[in-house]
């Protein structure tokens, strides 16, 4: 795999100069019962400010499903969504957002451009995962499906690296940079059982957990061989 830096939820690709996260889902809190602690939109953006003083990448790119609701937003989802960009701004980085299947809105409420998919500087193409990219290229950045790991009984997020998994590039699907989704536990899964169609057999895909603690990104087997082990 060319060089990626993985985080607990985001990556960055050094050879393009950009941080990537998906699936946002800003206004989820407003369909929660739980109280988040930090409150939604304070939480998102401290984390992107802090992973953006640890990289200080030339774009942020939003792969998808940066909203949550498919209807409407709100004047305070707006400002949050205006705060993310801002973040991006104040460290030195553009922000470009992905269109994800919950984004149906994204467009009347950003005022620059939402892509269907973007190619940054090293070819690597991002898309939301909800359904076949156009293009083509060596690799693809996804989310989507939210996955997490059960590992010793904690379900942690997880980053899925799949070599040469979808037309003979390959695919890292991110897991949902909103704390508030508790994510799909992939332990056991099949192909069948993931949403994207980038997923053409799961039995490949690796399991890529960062230990923020030991400042390590810890690699799994394959899903093929991890669901006999575990």
């Amino acid at each position: 795999m060319t060089r990626v830096s993985v985080r607990e939820r985001a990556v960055f690709l050094p050879d393009a100069d950009a941080l990537v996260i998906a699936d946002l889902h800003v206004g989820r809190a407003d369909a929660s019962a739980v109280e988040f602690p930090l409150g939604e939109g304070t939480d998102l953006a401290a984390r992107l400010r802090a992973s953006c003083a640890e990289f200080a990448p030339h774009e942020v790119v939003f792969a998808g499903d940066v909203l949550h609701r498919f209807d409407r937003v709100s004047e305070r989802h707006v400002a949050a969504l205006e705060t993310l960009a801002e973040t991006c701004s104040d460290a030195g980085a553009d922000p470009v957002f992905v269109a994800g299947n919950h984004d149906t809105v994204l467009a009347e409420v950003w005022p620059d451009e939402v892509h269907d998919e973007y190619r940054l500087a090293d070819g690597t193409l991002v898309c939301h995962g909800h359904r076949e990219p156009d293009g083509d290229a060596d690799r693809y950045v996804v989310g989507h499906d939210h996955p997490t790991l059960s590992v010793e009984g904690r379900r942690r997020p997880c980053v899925l690296y799949g070599p040469d998994a979808f037309r003979g590039g390959d695919v890292l699907m991110l897991p949902a940079f909103t704390r508030l989704a508790a994510g799909v536990e992939i332990n056991g899964m099949r192909t069948a059982d993931f949403d994207s169609p980038l997923v053409t057999d799961a039995g490949v895909f690796r399991p890529l957990v960062r230990d923020a603690e030991a400042d390590e990104t810890l690699t799994f087997p394959p899903l093929g061989k991890l669901r006999r082990l575990l």
